[in-house]
């Protein structure tokens, strides 16, 4: 399949581009490029792509494509409170607009990078897709209404799939330092400490990246009648922890690390358990293989292969908020988070 990928220069979409062509597919790309050059190690050869922003797309760009494979967004809850409009601008209604552009434009497959965040403040009981949604951030917002503004586009023409994603981790070239495995353990590397800033009470989902990859591969690929307007929990079900319990796995596989909690630590209100049976029952293939064991390990030989430092580390190069700050003192974007040079929009080769 020809199978566009939007955010394709990001954490997940570097390594999604991968995935995709190993299978044998050719993949296109969409991205900003807010985060060209931040990478841990070389730089990732590009794949050919339209160097623009989400809210520009229109039906033209998309024909000849079989399958969008949707990521783009603002996904950090910290970014999102600082922008919250243009979160709400980009994540909601320019992912709308790209559903509408696909399905103008005779798209067949639509596979929505929805997110487990969606259940927001669920308690200790394991959320099913069917459960109420409790969003209580922008980002969490923005892919409950997407979701509900997305899936009634469906019909025989066109068909959507809604990706509710565990917490990722794990390396890629364009390494986050700002979710909590990838954190936890370049605290451990860089400092010798860990600093948590909540409690270390609330459960998370967490979700290999590559299998985060491999689970949309799994949906462009499967049988229409099985994902046709689903949504599925994008995780396993013993692969939810409380963050405790993340950073005693941390300090085993780094021995000396010490844990305090930050000035500002309290009890963290974004807490959800999420069943994954569904997925497991329905769409085998994109059932996660690696643990958060596995992950931690290559975690820890990454950041020691490429020799991470403490300033890089705690710069902006892996921390997203950290960057969108550094591009806007330096003039380079303006308040909705858009480049200020007319020049970068247009194709790459």
């Amino acid at each position: 399949m020809r199978v566009l990928v939007t955010g394709h220069n990001g954490y997940v979409g570097s390594v999604m581009t991968q995935v995709l062509r190993n299978a044998g597919h050719e993949v296109l790309g969409l991205d900003t490029y807010l985060f060209e050059g931040c990478t841990m190690g070389p730089e990732v050869p590009d794949v050919p792509a339209l160097r623009m922003d989400l809210r520009d797309v229109e039906p033209s760009h998309l024909k000849g494509v079989d399958a969008v494979v949707h990521l783009a967004a603002l996904c950090n809850d910290p970014l999102g409170a600082m922008h919250r409009q243009t979160t709400y601008d980009i994540n909601l209604e320019a992912s709308v607009r790209l559903a509408e552009a696909a399905k103008a434009a005779g798209v067949p497959r639509f596979a929505f990078a929805s997110s487990c965040s969606l259940y927001g403040v669920a308690g200790t009981e394991a959320v099913t897709e069917e459960s109420e949604f409790h969003p209580i951030t922008a980002y969490g917002e923005s892919k409950v209404w997407a979701e509900q503004r997305i899936a009634p586009l469906a019909d025989k023409n066109f068909s959507p799939t809604f990706l509710r994603n565990a917490t990722a981790y794990g390396p890629s070239p364009r390494l986050r330092a700002d979710i909590v495995i990838n954190n936890l353990v370049g605290y451990a590397m860089t400092t010798g400490e860990i600093v948590l800033n909540s409690d270390g009470s609330p459960w998370r989902p967490l979700l290999h990246v590559r299998d985060m990859a491999t689970a949309f591969l799994a949906v462009i690929e499967a049988p229409r009648e099985v994902v046709h307007n689903q949504a599925f929990n994008i995780g396993r079900s013993d692969e939810n922890y409380q963050v405790k319990d993340l950073v005693r796995m941390v300090q085993e596989a780094v021995p000396g690390t010490r844990s305090r909690l930050g000035s500002d630590a309290g009890a963290d209100p974004r807490s959800y358990r999420v069943d994954c049976s569904k997925l497991a029952r329905m769409l085998p293939a994109a059932v996660p293989t690696r643990n958060v064991r596995q992950g931690i390990a290559e975690l820890v030989a990454a950041y020691r292969a490429h020799g991470v430092t403490e300033e890089e580390f705690f710069g902006a190069r892996f921390t997203r908020i950290k960057r969108i700050k550094a591009l806007q003192e330096a003039g380079r974007l303006d308040d909705d988070l858009r480049w200020r040079q007319a020049a970068m929009a247009g194709a790459v080769a």
